[in-house]
């Protein structure tokens, strides 16, 4: 993969990652995936990483979709392997042990879309477009979309744009439950390095727990997943960070948490 595909950068606490081919709309091709996977390993093993915001380079794509050339080649068996693996990326994204921001600075189309559903939250310039546009090509979606966006909007709405192909504006999608908020163009990054900036303050250890039971906790029953949530409570009660939490809020400071 060239370097300047897909770029990690690293700052206070937040891991940026750049999908970086803005002359073919940020396009998803299989070296950008493995760069995306390496991203990960290494934010995962930097301990000093609390939140890490995806976007896109340029001002038109956050990500087009995957790269046609690639995908014209694809064959039944190279097709389930591709898809496998991008579930299996996306997975990891969504289920990290730190939160993800989506900051979706323009198209968001296909694989595209997928990965801004796998990030925690979705924060979207007003310029943003949304689709799983698969249908008009005579496919699918295969990164997680036909479960995840129903999932996140309904199975109405996800039919919607899964069967017809189409495109919506920030405002549609806003509607309906696709993104956190609308943002003008030039205020989408300070908007999420401020949330990123925010969850970096938080307990590293509540904030890890408080997403697996949040995760876990939307595959199962209820009663299932209120077990999840005990479980994970019980955890965060035997960690430094709970009392300091609760030592600082009784000293009437603000708490310094260092994730142990």
């Amino acid at each position: 993969m060239a370097k300047s595909e897909l770029i990690l950068e690293k700052d206070g606490g937040i891991a940026f990652i750049t999908f970086n081919r803005p002359e073919v709309h940020n396009a998803l091709n299989n070296a950008m995936v493995e760069g995306l996977s390496r991203a990960l390993d290494e934010i995962e093993e930097d301990g000093d990483i609390r939140c890490l915001i995806l976007t896109g380079a340029g001002e038109k794509s956050f990500l087009s979709g995957s790269d046609i050339t690639e995908l014209s080649k694809r064959t039944t068996l190279t097709g389930v392997e591709a898809s496998q693996k991008r579930q299996a990326l996306l997975s990891r994204l969504e289920n990290f042990h730190l939160p993800s921001i989506a900051a979706i600075n323009g198209y968001a189309f296909g694989v595209g879309c997928e990965i801004a559903l796998a990030c925690t939250m979705r924060l979207a310039s007003s310029k943003a477009k949304f689709g799983q546009l698969e249908i008009n090509l005579g496919i699918i979606p295969g990164g997680g979309g036909t479960q995840r966006l129903p999932r996140l909007v309904g199975k109405a709405n996800a039919a919607e744009l899964i069967l017809l192909g189409k495109v919506v504006d920030a405002e549609e999608a806003y509607r309906m439950g696709l993104v956190n908020r609308v943002i003008v163009p030039e205020e989408l990054m300070p908007e999420c390095r401020q949330w990123a900036e925010t969850i970096a303050e938080k307990s590293p250890v509540a904030i890890k727990y408080a997403l697996r039971a949040v995760n876990q906790g939307l595959e199962v029953d209820l009663a299932s997943g209120l077990k999840i949530e005990s479980l994970c409570i019980g955890v965060c009660f035997a960690s430094e960070d709970s009392r300091e939490g609760l030592n600082a809020f009784l000293e009437k400071r603000k708490p310094s948490f260092k994730g142990e």
